[in-house]
């Protein structure tokens, strides 16, 4: 009930401020995010799902977890399996290093699940981005999806950018400094994630890196 008063919030908020954002707001309907706090489940799919469809990911991340006798493997069992192995169920030889590199970092201590909700969004950047293979694109999703941040600007994604270009009638995909500066100007804050999930869905899109 909480997270929908939220959400109610920011979607008076948002079509208050941005005439063009309303009615897209109204068309569809309350935001659908639903945070959980299935952090490194979380990033190890997000690895395994880069530049791939949705089929494919679902079906790397199944074959991968038939290594572990179905199961998400800990960052203990990752390691136990070179890269050769995971190549041999669909990873590219940088994405069987990346999650390798992620189960290092976890045992290492240099992520630290437990302690990302007292982060502020750039501590929790800076952090995961020392990961081989997450980029700033894949935090932001991490940040607004899995952790259910509210002020998010995903300023590096293309169906952002595309669908800005489209709902604010410009002649080119803004930057990001434009994105930050429509975003700023038509008064997104504290609620740029929410504003972001109604330009996806204005496309009838999902996030994608540029």
């Amino acid at each position: 009930m909480e997270l929908q008063q939220t959400y109610k919030q920011a979607e008076d908020h948002l079509s208050k401020y941005d005439p063009k954002l309303a009615p897209v707001i109204a068309k569809y309907g309350p935001c659908t995010i639903r945070p959980h706090t299935n952090y490194y489940q979380d990033l190890v799919e997000s690895i395994i799902g880069q530049q791939l469809s949705v089929k494919a990911a679902a079906s790397i991340r199944e074959r991968f977890k038939s290594l572990f006798d179905g199961q998400l493997p800990t960052p203990e069992q990752i390691l136990t399996k070179d890269v050769e192995t995971l190549r041999s169920v669909g990873f590219s030889r940088p994405k069987a290093n990346y999650v390798r590199d992620l189960a290092q970092h976890v045992i290492d201590g240099k992520v630290k699940f437990d302690h990302l909700p007292k982060l502020d969004n750039q501590q929790i950047i800076d952090e995961l981005t020392d990961v081989k293979g997450i980029g700033e694109w894949t935090v932001h999703m991490f940040l607004m999806f899995c952790m259910g941040r509210l002020d998010i600007l995903p300023v590096g994604d293309l169906g952002i950018r595309n669908g800005i270009m489209k709902l604010y009638s410009l002649d080119h995909a803004p930057s990001p400094q434009e994105v930050k500066d429509i975003a700023k100007a038509n008064n997104w804050a504290p609620y740029e994630s929410i504003a972001s999930w109604y330009i996806w869905k204005s496309l009838d899109n999902k996030p994608a890196i540029s």
